[in-house]
């Protein structure tokens, strides 16, 4: 029996080392799906406390590539046009994404993706039918794991991850790690655009507080949308931002206002409002975007505008029917991501806030000016029954008294001074005429007040508001024929110093007395030599048909000097 009892023992004892083998490698398989596991919820936990957007993607595919062990990973976004708008890779350095060039767009393996929503997994992409190669200086990648990431049932985009590290392959445990990341990256996600929305629905808010403010304020039309443009441009991150608004006496938007790319070179510039894509806005009323501002079909008319630039975002300001006052007008770099629906979708509310603050210039200009003639008018009467009468009957006076006077120079002297009164009486009666004057057309403005409006439209190409002084009574001793004049050779004088002059200080002065009396100067390159002379030649000839002269000269100090003069006539 002993012998029999010892025989038996070594067959139980193989058997109990295979069991115990078996349990311990299932316990490290268990303790390895369990660390996995912690890996997993801890990946879900740290993608889910990203509010920001484009932190929370690179999480999700930092996380991705620990949690299946790849060498490369990325995450690309599925833009409107059904490519991608958006690449996030992870495993490159910044260098090697220089030298390999312009993201995926999403063709080859990444498009089958995108048109095809499923898991994929690859042990060779170069084997893939679809597979086109890759460009020159990319790193070599062999095995490939694919899975879509939804929000709400629809495709938000995909986590791509290759080389396996240790030259293996992706198995379904992997495919099915990634596949319960990317439901959680679909709510981290989700939860990070909800918030950014909301953010962005904030700083809108903040913008139009901070408009309104300024309108009721009583700001100028010109301030309220220097303000509007710039905080538009912040808020959606576009390059530039501009406002064109209706050209007088055409059918043409001008462009008054620009911030940001290339702004001056944008000023100034005309756009038809049939055949531009500002034009498209106004006609239609509504809001207006595009993938490429320079290729749109909406734009017919030329020349080519808007180099440099890609996607924008048009919106009237006011509408067709109820009085159109411009167009507000945003655009990104070419190349940029498109203007989204969170952030477009405020702008019409926010070029509501334009055309009121026009509405209120316009009206306050209409009080000013109500208030400016009501003073004329109380300024004509007091001449008129106060400073005349009393000049008539000082000169009675004095007339009468010449009789009484023997010395004959002593009677030369009072008859001079009763002529001066008398000039003095013709020269305030034609300044009542000229308060009172009810004409229409540019003489209704007077010629001080189109002086102004040259100057100021002259500091939107110049970049900066040059200097003015105006003397003498220029709304009342200067006829039309040289008001209408002096306005030509201003507007050209200033044309040639934004043009040519490359100044940053020029100066104006409007005198009116014997003679009209215009100086220009500008600190700029001076007058060029053998350089054209057509503009020169006009303001002499305008000049020259109203009796005067004209002058152009070099100034010692650097620069150059305009000098304009016409006789006026002496009131009657």
């Amino acid at each position: 029996m002993g012998s029999a009892s010892e025989s038996s023992t070594p067959l139980p004892q193989l058997r109990l080392d295979e069991l115990l083998d078996e349990l311990q490698a299932r316990l490290d398989a268990a303790r390895g799906t369990r660390d996995r596991v912690h890996s997993l919820l801890e990946a879900v936990l740290a993608v889910g406390r990203d509010l920001d957007l484009a932190q929370a993607l690179r999480h999700i595919v930092e996380a991705a590539v620990t949690l299946v062990d790849a060498e490369y990973g990325a995450l690309g976004v599925i833009g409107e046009d059904q490519q991608l708008s958006q690449f996030v890779p992870v495993g490159v350095t910044e260098e090697q994404v220089r030298r390999i060039g312009p993201l995926p767009s999403g063709h080859g393996v990444l498009g089958e993706l995108i048109r095809n929503p499923v898991p994929l997994r690859l042990s060779r992409i170069a084997e893939h039918p679809v597979s086109y190669g890759f460009p020159a200086h990319h790193p070599p990648m062999n095995s490939f794991l694919g899975v879509p990431i939804r929000i709400r049932d629809k495709v938000f985009g995909n986590l791509y991850l290759t080389e396996k590290r240790g030259g293996g392959e992706f198995d379904a445990e992997d495919e099915s790690v990634l596949a319960t990341l990317a439901v959680a990256a679909g709510v981290a996600i989700d939860n990070a655009r909800l918030y950014a929305r909301a953010r962005l629905r904030e700083r809108w808010l903040t913008a139009n507080t901070e408009i309104t403010g300024r309108l009721l304020a009583g700001a100028s039309e010109r301030t309220v949308l220097g303000l509007l443009v710039t905080r538009a441009a912040e808020i959606t991150g576009a390059d530039l931002a501009v406002v064109a608004l209706p050209l007088p006496g055409s059918d043409d938007l001008e462009v008054r206002i620009a911030v940001g790319l290339e702004e001056t070179r944008h000023l100034g510039l005309v756009l038809p409002l049939d055949g531009s894509f500002a034009g498209a806005a106004a006609r239609t009323g509504g809001l207006v975007v595009t993938g490429n501002v320079r290729q749109d079909p909406r734009i017919t008319a030329g020349p080519p505008r808007w180099e440099g630039l890609g996607p924008a975002v048009a919106v009237p300001i006011g509408t067709a029917g109820h009085g159109l006052r411009g167009v507000l007008m945003l655009a990104r770099a070419a190349g940029a991501a498109l203007f989204g629906e969170d952030e477009s979708g405020p702008l019409l509310g926010f070029a509501g806030q334009a055309a009121v603050a026009m509405e209120l210039a316009e009206r306050r200009r209409d009080s000013e000016k109500v208030a400016l003639l009501q003073e004329r008018d109380r300024i004509a009467r007091d001449l008129h029954d106060l400073a005349i009468q009393r000049l008539f009957a000082t000169g009675m006076t004095l007339q009468g008294a010449t009789r009484f006077i023997d010395h004959p120079e002593a009677t030369d002297r009072v008859l001079r001074a009763i002529d001066d009164l008398d000039d003095t009486a013709k020269t305030i009666r034609a300044t009542i005429f000229g308060l009172r004057a009810r004409e229409t057309g540019p003489a209704a403005v007077g010629l001080r007040a189109r002086v102004v409006e040259v100057v100021d439209r002259a500091a939107r190409t110049l970049g900066f508001t040059p200097g003015l002084r105006m003397t003498g009574l220029l709304d009342v001793t200067v006829p039309a024929e040289i008001a209408d004049a002096v306005v030509a050779v201003l507007e050209e004088a200033l044309s040639n110093a934004a043009r040519h002059a490359a100044a940053s200080r020029v100066e104006v002065s409007l005198t009116a007395g014997a003679e009209l009396a215009l100086n220009v100067t500008d600190n700029g390159g001076g007058l060029p030599e053998g350089g054209r002379r057509s503009g020169l030649a006009n303001l002499a000839e305008r000049a020259t048909g109203l009796g005067g002269t004209f002058a152009a000269r070099a100034l010692p100090e650097g620069g150059t000097e305009l000098l304009w003069r016409v006789p006026l006539p002496r009131p009657s």
